[in-house]
């Protein structure tokens, strides 16, 4: 029997608290922090998400600590800590190498920004700690000996798979805005509806978002992406959120496809194609991006059948855009862009046409371009799927062949060098990138003639 399953069969209630008697694991560490806490006359607790996902059968990231001891008397119990957020009453506690976050029970003072309190009062209550929190399956806390103290039935909404907010939906979005997006991203996470009353704080408050940083959007923006309904992007849709970090995704929610191909808008087309890619960041951003410019590029012609030339292109700047706003790194940047740039390039089922597209790819993500491949294909309508299938089948099997037979696809692989041409009496500049180029191109149509002896014969005739 699951925990969870065993938490619902033992269930007692004790002043006003609901205490469970069941047991979870816990690494030793963090239960030693508890101990330690414990032995000198101090309430602690892991509290929070990993309290949650232990319920849940998930393996928590991490373990968080909750106690009656002020920062001060945290640090005076243990030999290795780090002030991480001492303003905020946390103290990492280093136990064999491992930081566990250990907080003091605190009562948040008013929120002026959207993001910050004004003030952290410490306080001797849990309840009073818990009562601060976000949502009802993450103000759980958890003891060995005690057992779990669910204050506000967070282990009722995991039974009705709910996300809802501790105590009132606009105070807890008023306290710190990317609660909106948070509660958007555990709903795809756990597969979790988002329960009337906090719904209808989200639709309210979603402007507020414009109080919270580029980082911490993309941060939750990620998490929902990899989850598994990345698709759940649309209740973000629906509630406001996107139009306030993400509009160019409104529009295309917005956009309708009368072409065979499609059988959705635009939107929907992206949030069917995020379902059909593995759960992998560039992929998923990939396809969250790959259309974006269809809106702008849009045409229709007097038959009224729509056209999106140089989607592609365009779907790139606007991704380069977006990607920067949110302040992503430059590698997911590059990889994104180019994957954005290609995704419609279809390349024939030959090895010269799959040698060309590899080397205009890019062989690092060339791999990544044939799963974008079958994830758009998958999210159109079936017209033609079967010729569409086995054009694609067919270029996955040629990139097979290319990387078996080691053939050359990029200056990389070429047999010749710039300092082979100079030595061979070639004069050092631009000209020589062009020479370089030459070879490669006349590799890609003839890659039996990658050899160093046969270029430079090569290059003696041109």
């Amino acid at each position: 029997m699951s925990a969870y399953a065993a938490a619902n069969r033992l269930k007692k209630w004790f002043t006003g608290a609901e205490h469970i008697n069941m047991k979870l694991e816990i690494p030793s560490s963090a239960e030693k922090i508890l101990r330690v806490l414990e032995e000198n006359g101090h309430e602690a607790y892991v509290v929070g998400g990993c309290v949650r996902d232990s319920i849940l059968g998930r393996s928590p990231d991490d373990w968080d600590i909750t106690t009656s001891a002020s920062p001060e008397q945290v640090k005076e119990l243990f030999r290795k800590t780090v002030d991480t957020g001492l303003q905020h009453g946390t103290i990492t506690v280093l136990i064999d190498k491992e930081g566990f976050e250990v907080t003091t029970y605190r009562v948040d003072g008013d929120y002026e920004d959207g993001r910050h309190p004004r003030e952290v009062m410490f306080t001797s209550s849990l309840e009073e700690d818990l009562k601060r929190r976000d949502f009802t399956i993450n103000a759980m806390a958890y003891h060995p000996d005690r057992g779990l103290v669910d204050l506000f039935h967070g282990m009722e909404d995991m039974e009705q798979k709910v996300i809802r907010c501790v105590g009132d939906p606009m105070e807890r979005f008023r306290e710190d805005a990317l609660r909106i997006l948070r509660a958007v991203r555990f709903s795809a996470q756990l597969g979790f509806e988002i329960e009337e009353n906090t719904r209808a704080g989200i639709r309210s408050l979603a402007p507020n978002l414009k109080n919270v940083s580029a980082e911490r959007i993309q941060v939750e923006l990620v998490k929902l992406l990899v989850s598994p309904h990345p698709d759940y992007l649309r209740t973000a849709y629906e509630t406001g959120i996107t139009g306030e970090f993400l509009p160019e995704f409104d529009a295309c929610m917005k956009t309708e496809q009368n072409t065979p191909h499609h059988c959705y808008t635009v939107g929907e087309h992206t949030l069917q194609s995020l379902l059909k890619v593995r759960a992998d960041k560039v992929l998923r951003l990939t396809m969250l991006l790959h259309d974006m410019g269809k809106p702008v590029v849009k045409k229709t012609d007097e038959n009224g059948r729509d056209h999106f030339k140089l989607h592609g292109p365009e779907s790139e700047q606007m991704a380069k855009k977006i990607l920067r706003r949110l302040k992503f790194d430059n590698d997911t940047l590059y990889k994104v862009c180019r994957l954005v740039k290609w995704h419609d390039a279809r390349p024939l089922p030959e090895m010269v046409s799959v040698r060309r597209a590899v080397n205009k790819i890019g062989e690092d993500i060339f791999p990544l371009y044939l799963e974008v491949q079958e994830a758009d294909m998958l999210a159109q309508s079936t017209y033609r799927r079967e010729e569409k299938k086995a054009r694609l089948q067919g270029v996955r099997k040629c990139y097979e062949e290319i990387l078996e037979r080691k053939q050359c696809i990029s200056l990389k692989s070429l047999a010749v060098t710039g300092r082979d041409l100079i030595a061979a009496g070639c004069k050092p500049g631009p000209g020589l990138g062009d020479i370089l180029d030459e070879m490669l191109e006349h590799v890609l149509e003839y890659p039996e003639d990658n050899t160093k002896e046969k270029l430079m014969k090569f290059f003696e005739k041109n």
